[in-house]
């Protein structure tokens, strides 16, 4: 069957076409995507403003046209983050449900930890043993421990990285004065919020997922040759000196780092570097299936029953 993933996160609206069948690995046969920075669009009130809404909307009636050129037989669509923490983000669903006919469902900050756990077990398997799991997003940041299939604990917090450098972060460079308040801001919360069961994890294996992850690994093997598939701590720590001292399009010219990910890199490897330092972590392994995969694996669970 042919499906139709589509991701209205907080910094692209990403449709994934894949072919998946039960018991079979899901084939990606294309994608499409929009850069676009929901919390960009958040105003006073935090309401995604009109101007949010029709950038929003524009992008789902061109990714669907892409389903559609695909033949997708299922459309599965999900928002995030940005979405789910504006005031107005029930609103925001139910217009885009009226204006393109789809299903859209706002995933919760423990449903995206749970179905990016869920993808990381079935590619790590069962031999990986107890899982802890980090994804960085856009808007949040998702953490997940277990030794199942579903994670036995979780949390959300809105520390994502295009969130915390439209909160905190000002100048080009950014200013000491901003990176030390987000540094000592994304310190706080996640030594306040993350306790328990994450914090005594005894994991036999720590895997982090999604683009800030990824991009963060692919930096630190360009800059010291650590092999790309996993980030140090201690490589982390010196590609923040060196990140923070580059302009926004200095950093567009390092590998992987697109333009508008330019821009939220910094804060990335910060709220990155906050929770490692928390979890007294010194390398987590990278993982090439997240929540995309998640919401697929857990669709055809549901299409077995």
């Amino acid at each position: 069957m042919r499906l139709g993933v589509l991701d209205m996160g907080s910094n692209t609206i990403h449709l994934q076409v894949v072919d998946a069948h039960p018991g079979a690995r899901p084939t990606p046969a294309s994608s499409q995507k929009f850069e676009l920075r929901l919390t960009d669009y958040l105003d006073r009130n935090n309401h995604i403003t009109d101007e949010g809404f029709d950038r929003l909307s524009h992008a789902t009636a061109e990714v669907l046209k892409h389903a559609e050129e695909f033949n997708c037989e299922e459309i599965l669509a999900f928002a995030t983050s940005a979405i789910r923490e504006a005031d107005n983000g029930e609103k925001i669903i139910e217009e885009l449900q009226k204006v393109h006919a789809i299903e859209l469902q706002i995933l919760s900050g423990d449903e995206e930890a749970q179905l990016t756990f869920l993808a990381a077990r079935r590619w790590l398997g069962w031999s990986a043993g107890r899982l802890l799991v980090l994804d960085i997003g856009g808007g949040s940041l998702e953490m997940a421990v277990g030794n199942d299939e579903s994670a036995s604990s979780t949390i959300s917090l809105p520390i994502g990285a295009a969130r915390m450098t439209r909160e905190f972060l000002t100048g080009d460079p950014y200013t000491a004065k901003s990176i030390k308040a987000l540094a000592q801001y994304s310190k706080d919360i996640i030594g306040k919020s993350v306790s328990g069961e994450l914090v005594s994890h005894n994991a036999d294996r720590i895997v982090a997922t999604s683009k800030t992850f990824r991009t963060l690994a692919r930096l630190t093997d360009h800059w010291y040759k650590d092999g790309g598939k996993y980030l140090e701590r201690s490589a982390l720590n010196a590609a923040i000196e060196k990140l923070k001292d580059l302009t926004n399009s200095e950093r567009t010219e390092l590998p992987g780092v697109s333009q508008s990910r330019a821009k939220q890199i910094v804060a990335g490897a910060i709220v990155a570097e906050s929770v490692m330092k928390h979890l007294e972590i010194e390398k987590v392994e990278i993982c090439p299936w997240a929540l995309r995969e998640g919401i697929v694996l857990k669709w055809l669970d549901w299409m077995e029953k």
